[in-house]
């Protein structure tokens, strides 16, 4: 096991680095300084994983010891912090024992465009952290080559939505964009085929699959949790897409209704890829 020299006592929960650190649990906090935290040890992971994105990392002394890899990566950013000062970083109701203070990650959509995109996924007004961190979690997982949080969407930086992620928010590219309508009329501009997921959509997600509609550069566009997408949203995209519902239930949750369309088009692109 990794030997570190001996860290000075414990920060307090009153200490200045933790309480400004706490302050990141605001968005508006957050945006000012262009800083959040990471809960959690993946988080953590990936975060050391992008050069200069780590500030600082806040541990318990029995989190130091359990992550020792961690430590090691982290080397001076690590500082040991008390129990209840952790406590009071975190929103989980078991924190692990780790928090990195992080700089933001977003970038300019107009850099996510110019890498060429083969699948992106564009989140319009959604609200709940845990969603749009789940959504970030299955397009990285699906390979897909960026996510785009338009409109009245969550901070990609929030806490939860970061957690949610787990440690995906590092993995590819994020934008925030404030126009839904523009934000989609730019992707299409640079190439790409809108879907919307629509419930009332004039194609099925099977039969899109099969008719080659995956096949090409693709964008998925997922409305609101509550209300989905707005019918002048919806019209702007290239093709409405519902889901098959086979068995009683009314609908599917946005995360996992994102799931399906998501690895649906990274299946059709790989079957015939470019």
């Amino acid at each position: 096991m990794a030997s570190f020299p001996t860290d000075p006592a414990p920060l307090s929960s009153s200490n200045p680095r933790v309480k400004d650190a706490r302050k990141l649990a605001r968005r508006a906090f957050r945006d000012r300084t262009g800083l959040f935290l990471a809960d959690g040890p993946k988080a953590v992971e990936g975060a050391l994983s992008r050069t200069g994105c780590v500030v600082e990392i806040f541990a318990t002394e029995r989190a130091t010891t359990e992550f020792a890899g961690l430590r090691a990566l982290a080397g001076p950013l690590w500082r040991t912090v008390e129990e209840r000062a952790l406590a009071s970083l975190s929103d989980s109701v078991t924190p692990a024992g780790v928090v990195a203070v992080c700089r933001h990650l977003d970038v300019p959509l107009a850099e996510q465009l110019t890498a060429e995109p083969r699948l992106l996924t564009l989140c319009a007004d959604v609200r709940d952290p845990g969603n749009a961190g789940t959504v970030v979690r299955t397009s990285d997982a699906a390979g897909a080559d960026g996510v785009v949080l338009a409109g009245h969407s969550v901070d990609a930086h929030h806490p939860r939505t970061v957690r949610a992620s787990v440690g995906s928010i590092f993995h590819l590219p994020v934008s925030r964009e404030p126009e839904v309508a523009e934000t989609v009329r730019r992707v299409q501009a640079a190439g790409l085929v809108v879907l919307a997921a629509d419930g009332a959509g004039e194609v099925d997600l099977f039969r899109a699959e099969e008719e080659g509609l995956l096949d090409g550069p693709t964008a998925w566009l997922f409305g609101n949790e509550a209300w989905g997408l707005p019918e002048e949203i919806a019209a702007l995209a290239d093709h409405r897409v519902s889901i098959p519902i086979h068995g009683r239930a009314e609908s599917l949750n946005l995360a996992t209704a994102a799931a399906l369309c998501i690895y649906a088009s990274a299946r059709a692109q790989r079957r015939r890829p470019a």
